[in-house]
């Protein structure tokens, strides 16, 4: 949670795979969607937000 954070609070870019689809999102902020926590992240191609609910990450990697 620590390397998200500090992702969103230098606007890193983040590898993750949710579902067997990896994305590289910049990382925009951590915030609730109903009861989860989740991350914001945009697709730097489309410039699209999309929410990734942390509990369906199978797995991330902060890109410096």
């Amino acid at each position: 949670m620590d390397q998200l954070e500090n992702a969103v609070r230098r606007g890193l870019r983040v590898a993750l795979s949710r579902r067997g689809t990896e994305y590289i999102v910049v990382a925009l902020r951590i915030t609730t969607v109903g009861r989860r926590e989740a991350l914001i992240g945009r697709l730097p191609m489309t410039g699209e937000d999309l929410p990734f609910l942390l509990h369906e990450i199978d797995h991330f990697q902060v890109i410096d």
